[in-house]
């Protein structure tokens, strides 16, 4: 007889979501699904708000990254202005964007994936967790408790707060660096690179022990899309727009960011409150794409910068040919590109014009439309507005960077579950592999609730010995 098991809530991820696995009557795995089972709705109650106050509320969409949506969300209220900001303005939300990138992927390798990676897929679940981490290694777990409090702290000196600052604003930010500053946030670096290289090198001695893993681990055949330098070189803030398939063929490139609806579709399904976007010359869902730093990597023809430029080269040898395709990956990604923040904030900060006054441009709504996009930790983040003649927003599109991964998340847990679950067996190991490879794209969840049209409704009532008495289903399509 079919059966489904549900793995509820799936651990250490930002936010709350299952997997239901579908297998037959053999045990065998026939489906595989991600439910992401929140809904926020932040479209729809910014409507009627002022354009400015856009950056302070969708920065509110999380605590894990406000900082990327505070960009993301200024650089669409830049784009209503029609201004270009000051060049000083643009190096401060460069040197806050990368410290996100530090501290943020310090979480995901440290916190919520290395205790897979030290102990094993199949180990004790009471020692396979940050606990673990701490106990057997103390040094790694220091390591990265530091490295995120490095990242935090540069925001904070930066922006006043380390979670949800004010200081980028519409036209640039609010308060120029003090050499004091500069001089604090310079000596910071020095320790960062030290611990970041470290794990980079440590990291590499555990790649080869899990090699079938990787082999499994969503190599599914994607497309890969991300921002680039117009020299096609890694970018986190600015740039166009690069789509490559798993060949390495570049199927778009250097398209402006106003174009990205071009590109771009979206698509709803029933089972979960997080939108499939796809590549639309391919369609639904043959579009599927990946976002984030395995696709950013990929995508660069070099990063830039001496130490981060090493790592690139090293990280394309983990493939013979064309782009790195297992998202197992994305945890050697997330290395090179900590490497590379470090760097580029220390080459910012040393850059004599970080101190200039001039940091604010001023002007009044002069466009209905403004389209801001950067990359975010997890992927490309995209913020749409559209105002009335009031400066009011009466429509709002946010295409989360984990909302672009979500095809290939289906597709990866489908994989991995096929090869390593047997429903006649069952084993916690097992399970851990498929929740483990969700991580791997370190989905931020509280992020990616949208949803377009009619939403799908579920609801039970269930006695107070749990039995369900009644039930009201509405679909999506009503």
């Amino acid at each position: 007889m079919s059966r489904t098991i549900s793995i509820e809530p799936v651990t250490r991820i930002e936010g709350h979501a299952r997997i239901s696995l579908h297998l037959d009557d053999d045990g065998a795995v026939t489906d595989a699904r991600f439910h992401l089972t929140q809904f926020r709705g932040f479209e729809k109650f910014c409507e009627g708000r002022p354009y400015r106050e856009m950056p302070a509320l969708t920065a509110r969409t999380c605590g894990i990254c406000p900082v990327s949506h505070l960009l993301a969300s200024n650089k669409a209220c830049d784009h209503l202005l029609a201004i270009s900001i000051p060049p000083t303005a643009e190096k401060l939300r460069r040197i806050m964007n990368l410290a996100q990138f530090l501290q943020s992927h310090a979480l995901s390798f440290f916190h919520l994936s290395s205790p897979d990676l030290l102990f094993g897929w199949d180990s004790d679940p009471a020692t396979r967790n940050i606990f673990g981490v701490m106990r057997n290694y103390p040094e790694l777990a220091r390591d990265g408790i530091r490295l995120r409090q490095i990242g935090q702290t540069i925001i904070e000196t930066l922006g006043g707060k380390k979670i949800h600052p004010t200081w980028v604003v519409p036209g640039g930010v609010n308060e120029a660096l003090t050499i004091e500053k500069r001089d604090a946030l310079l000596a910071l670096l020095p320790e960062a690179l030290d611990i970041a290289r470290r794990t980079y090198t440590f990291f590499k001695t555990l790649v080869p022990k899990f090699k079938d893993e990787a082999n499994h681990f969503g190599t599914v055949p994607t497309l890969f899309l991300s921002l680039v330098t117009p020299q096609g070189n890694l970018e986190h803030y600015d740039g166009l727009l690069r789509i490559k398939d798993a060949q390495g063929r570049i199927v778009e490139d250097m398209v402006p960011l106003e174009d990205y609806e071009r590109l771009i579709g979206e698509a709803v399904e029933d089972f979960s409150y997080m939108k499939f976007p796809y590549y639309k010359p391919q369609g639904y869902p043959q579009g599927i794409y990946r976002v984030g730093p395995l696709a950013r990597l990929n995508n660069a023809q070099a990063c830039g910068t001496p130490y981060a430029d090493v790592a690139l080269a090293e990280f394309h040898m983990l493939q013979e040919s064309g782009p790195i395709t297992s998202s197992f990956h994305y945890h050697y990604a997330r290395l090179v590109e900590s490497i590379y923040a470090i760097e580029m904030m220390e080459r910012h900060l040393k850059d004599p014009s970080i101190l200039d006054a001039r940091v604010r441009a001023r002007a009044r709504s002069n466009r209905n439309v403004g389209i801001g996009i950067s990359e975010a930790p997890r992927g490309t983040l995209i913020h749409h507005y559209r105002i009335d003649d009031d400066g009011l927003i009466n429509w709002v599109n946010l295409i989360i960077a984990t909302g672009h991964n979500n095809l290939a998340m289906n597709q990866a847990i489908l994989q991995v579950a096929e090869a390593y679950v047997d429903g006649n067996n069952l084993q916690e190991g097992m399970l851990n592999r498929v929740e483990a490879v969700i991580r791997c794209f370190d989905p931020c969840l509280s992020c990616a609730s949208h949803a377009f049209g009619q939403m799908p409704l579920h609801i039970e009532l269930k006695n107070a010995q749990g039995t369900v008495i009644d039930t009201l289903i509405r679909s999506s399509q009503g």
